[in-house]
């Protein structure tokens, strides 16, 4: 034994090397970054660059006082939504199944998780074009309809620190807010209709509607949308489908013991 881990081979090195470090923390607690870097077997100036790449995403925290690296906040919401999305996920399934055998458009279920959304559930309609919104993708929370309701539902000052300045705004298809006060505008307008809408924001030809679900706070815990090719589909049956979206956004609130 030489003391240094024998490092398995990947395709993808820096994600192996990144999941490591975040695995090895979990176990040991806050370690320094030279014993870490032997632990792990990464070079010294790579664990360093790697963890401070992780500083950015909040996934690790430094102290300084004790010159050690510890998992950061981050992390602790990437395990607390594992524990929320898991029963959100299952009571969900059945809520979206009946609202796509209602409307015949394909629906899903996303959480925020800081400026994105993450997509936990998707139900899809028989002989409906694909989607993007697949299990486990993320997509710009401010350009899809579920992120927007979730944003709408957050207090103002959550939202101001979410997308401060227009670093804070990327786009898809040239199309959504690009600063603050855009945001801000139509998330005014997400609350005074009751429901949020894109047209086009993520997938040319495509639009949604999505309404959020809420706890017993009134805090949104999830986004429910429904995602149609815009050619089939005039502005008076989008409203009809935010309106069969709301109510299955309401039934699943109430069986996760929420607020309607």
């Amino acid at each position: 034994m030489n003391g240094v881990v024998e490092v398995p081979s990947s395709d993808v090195p820096a994600a192996d090397a990144t999941l490591r470090i975040l695995r090895h923390l979990s176990r040991t607690g806050p370690t320094p970054a030279t014993a870490l870097a032997r632990a792990v077997g990464l070079p010294r100036s790579t664990t360093y660059h790697l963890l401070a790449v992780l500083r950015e995403h909040g996934l690790v925290a430094h102290l300084p006082e004790e010159r050690r690296y510890g998992l950061g906040l981050g992390a602790f919401e990437l395990g607390s939504a594992y524990s929320r999305q898991a029963p959100l996920a299952r009571a969900a399934r059945p809520v979206l199944a009946r609202l796509v055998d209602q409307v015949g458009e394909s629906a899903h279920l996303a959480v925020l998780h800081g400026r994105e959304v993450l997509y936990v559930v998707e139900e899809r309609a028989l002989r409906r074009p694909p989607l993007v919104t697949d299990v486990g993708v993320r997509l710009p929370a401010h350009l899809t309809a579920s992120g927007r309701a979730m944003l709408a539902a957050l207090p103002r000052p959550q939202v101001r620190a979410l997308f401060p300045d227009r670093a804070a705004f990327v786009d898809r298809t040239g199309l959504g807010p690009t600063r603050p006060a855009e945001l801000r505008d139509l998330l005014v307008e997400v609350r005074r209709r009751g429901w949020a809408a894109e047209d086009g924001d993520v997938t040319p030809g495509f639009a949604s509607v999505g309404v959020a679900v809420r706890d017993h706070t009134g805090h949104p815990i999830a986004g429910l949308a429904v995602t149609f090719a815009r050619a089939d589909v005039d502005d008076a049956a989008a409203g009809t489908l935010a309106q069969a979206a709301h109510r299955a956004a309401a039934d699943l609130s109430r069986r996760v013991g929420g607020a309607d």
